[in-house]
């Protein structure tokens, strides 16, 4: 099994439980799981002692246990996976576990994330019109980053999901270019 399927499994099982047992913690485990990941992340010599064979399994949920006490109030699901992941030897998913997870409670809460790109910044009431007229289109909450590039000269460029919407001067120039050259042969 791939580290991707695996972590797609236990973050679905996971929410499941959460949505289950406790639904108003589903962000708060997703905060949780997030944090914890990121110490992986940010913490090699941590990853590499944890995904190593030749550190016993006890001493990898030893070091999980101290984890989760240095961490204060975690959930019990949180302490739960964390501690079955320790025991698997499979403390080194959690970022990908976190991914996942933030991915299951966008779709839960139907919320959409994009990018938008413009040749210039956007101001936040531009950028909150957009994120409103963006989710009447797509009937979900929509969340937009905002990104510069002056290199498509004016309009802007949104993406939401697989979805992009182009309305950049660049391509209707080159589109324009192209009719062009099609109507010359």
């Amino acid at each position: 099994m791939t580290r991707g399927v695996a972590a797609g499994r236990y973050a679905r099982a996971l929410f499941d439980v959460v949505l289950k047992e406790a639904p108003a913690d589903l962000e708060t485990v997703e905060s949780q799981v997030r944090d914890l990941g990121s110490l992986f992340t940010g913490m090699p010599a941590l990853a590499g002692a944890m995904s190593n064979p030749a550190v016993p399994l006890t001493k990898k949920v030893a070091v999980a246990g101290a984890i989760l006490e240095k961490s204060g109030a975690i959930a019990a699901p949180v302490r739960q996976m964390v501690l079955m992941l320790a025991e698997r030897g499979r403390l080194v998913l959690l970022p990908d576990i976190a991914r996942v997870y933030g991915e299951r409670l966008m779709d839960h809460q139907r919320v959409i994330r994009g990018e938008v790109t413009t040749a210039r910044a956007l101001a936040p009431d531009k950028l909150r019109g957009l994120e409103q007229g963006l989710a009447q289109a797509t009937g979900r909450r929509v969340v937009l980053e905002s990104k510069v590039n002056p290199e498509i000269i004016g309009g802007i460029v949104a993406r939401l999901g697989g979805t992009v919407y182009d309305g950049s001067v660049t391509t209707q120039l080159h589109k324009l270019k192209q009719s062009l050259l099609d109507a010359g042969q």
